[in-house]
């Protein structure tokens, strides 16, 4: 499924004329980008634990940008400091938008920003992957990187979340969100941007957790992500063995690339957040960087530690933060377990994997992926352009789709075996049936969020059910 279409030239071609994008970059003394080096993260020459917190107010359901409206932002900025965090994720922005004012505030309180790209309207669809995967999607993710670009405190991108599941054919989608990995990666470099790391965020499904990790750090360099995360929810206030943690860092030594949790934090038996204990200690800091709590906000699904009052609409989100006990157990498990000194036993090289062989769980057959979309080729040269924002029309079913086959790399990554079958507790995800990268209600089994009426609400407005 290669095509011959090379990268590198576009990218090239692209860097001539990145004058404007390149000097967009806001530089602030006080913040230091987060690199990547072996299977690690560094600011400057420390190593970098990501020890955070994920943010959406309103959920799902609102699917606003909390960090374009600095009436919601900086109440809760006030309280990130406080708890000592120093990265938030958030799944929903809009790239219209201005960021300017929350974006510096967080910088200002030394918290880091992990972003997803995707949004219920531009996203890859996991049930029909191939004719969401164009160009108009492509140049929603690229706007987006865009408006971040600037920001030295944006920690990185994910270009998906949980577009995998423990359905085998959900495993059909990684060819795309594998493609959209490495066309952001393109696109920071064509746009002569700093190297920010891009990633996807997977759901913990026992059967597959092993080949998704694998598929994503296998094949070229332009290919291979820069990180790999997921969400685990198997520790309910146990114990680093009893909720399967020793076994998967048994089974992530010598993987390769930087690994965090990209959410964790189980509600079954109350929580007193000692992960972080486990995050922090040697058992693990070898293999992972940290992770992220879910969530701040509490939402229909039970998750989180502050609480907003109710205001005229879901997406007023403006009303007095009320802390729960969580907020004080989380603030309490941070300040206890803090990062350790040093550097942690990291790997100091990188690695790739074999990709992973197609089996009953992995229905991938080889490590091609899809041949980047032609109408995008513009994007690389001259930037994204105006985003779409979060109202725009979509782009599941824009356009033409590419042809099924093909690279937007520099050559073919050889595909191979590989070890597949994860082992560990844990088949948690989280409640977004089709669309990719919106995933924000925790794990599917134990969350009571309904998406069949917004399911209905896109399909009418010709974009995908969620």
């Amino acid at each position: 499924m290669r095509s011959t279409i090379i990268i590198t030239a576009l990218a090239a071609a692209g860097s001539v004329n990145a004058g404007v994008a390149g000097t967009k970059n806001t530089k602030r003394a006080t913040v230091t980008p987060i690199t990547t080096k072996g299977n690690a993260f560094f600011k400057g020459e420390e190593r970098f634990y990501v020890r955070g917190i994920a943010y959406q107010p309103g959920g799902s359901s609102a699917n606003l940008d909390p960090l374009a409206d600095p009436k919601i932002c900086l109440e809760d900025i006030k309280r990130f400091a406080d708890l000592g965090i120093n990265v938030v994720r958030v799944y929903s922005t809009d790239n219209t938008k201005d960021h300017k004012e929350c974006m510096e505030a967080l910088a200002d309180a030394g918290i880091y920003v992990a972003l997803d790209v995707n949004n219920p309207k531009y996203s890859i669809n996991r049930e029909h992957p191939h004719p969401s995967y164009n160009a108009v999607y492509l140049q929603s993710v690229f706007a987006t990187i865009d408006e971040f670009a600037k920001y030295d405190n944006t920690f990185a991108f994910f270009s998906g979340n949980e577009v995998i599941h423990d359905e085998a054919e959900s495993t059909l989608a990684a060819p795309y969100v594998k493609a959209t990995d490495r066309d952001m990666r393109a696109y920071i470099k064509a746009r002569k941007y700093r190297p920010i790391p891009v990633g996807y965020s997977a759901a913990d499904v026992s059967k597959n957790r092993m080949q998704t990790a694998k598929y994503f750090n296998c094949g070229t360099d332009e290919e291979r992500s820069d990180f790999f995360a997921f969400n685990d929810y198997s520790w309910c206030k146990s114990s680093f063995k009893t909720s399967g943690w020793d076994v998967k860092v048994k089974n992530f030594t010598d993987y390769g690339l930087p690994i965090f949790l990209s959410e964790y934090g189980c509600t079954i038996n109350g929580r007193d957040f000692h992960e972080v204990e486990a995050l922090m200690s040697d058992k693990m800091t070898g293999v992972y960087s940290g992770g992220l709590m879910y969530e701040y906000t509490m939402e229909e699904n039970g998750y989180g530690i502050v609480n907003i009052t109710k205001g005229k609409s879901i997406t007023d989100q403006t009303g007095k933060r009320i802390e729960l006990p969580e907020f004080k157990a989380y603030k309490e498990a941070l300040e206890e377990f803090p990062a350790p000194k040093g550097d942690g036993g990291y790997v100091k090289t990188t690695k790739a994997q074999e990709c992973p062989p197609a089996d009953d769980d992995w229905l991938v057959e080889n490590s091609d992926l899809p041949e980047f979309p032609a109408e995008a080729k513009k994007y690389l040269e001259n930037g994204a352009g105006k985003g779409p924002g979060l109202d725009g029309d979509g782009s599941q079913w824009a356009g033409e789709a590419p042809p099924e086959s093909g690279t937007i790399g520099t050559g073919s990554g050889g595909s191979g075996s590989g070890t597949g079958t994860g082992s560990g507790s844990g088949a948690s995800s989280s409640p977004t049936d089709n669309a990719a990268g919106f995933a924000v209600a925790g794990p599917i089994n134990k969350a009571p969020f309904v998406v069949t009426g917004l399911a209905v609400l896109f399909t009418l407005v010709g974009a995908v059910a969620l």
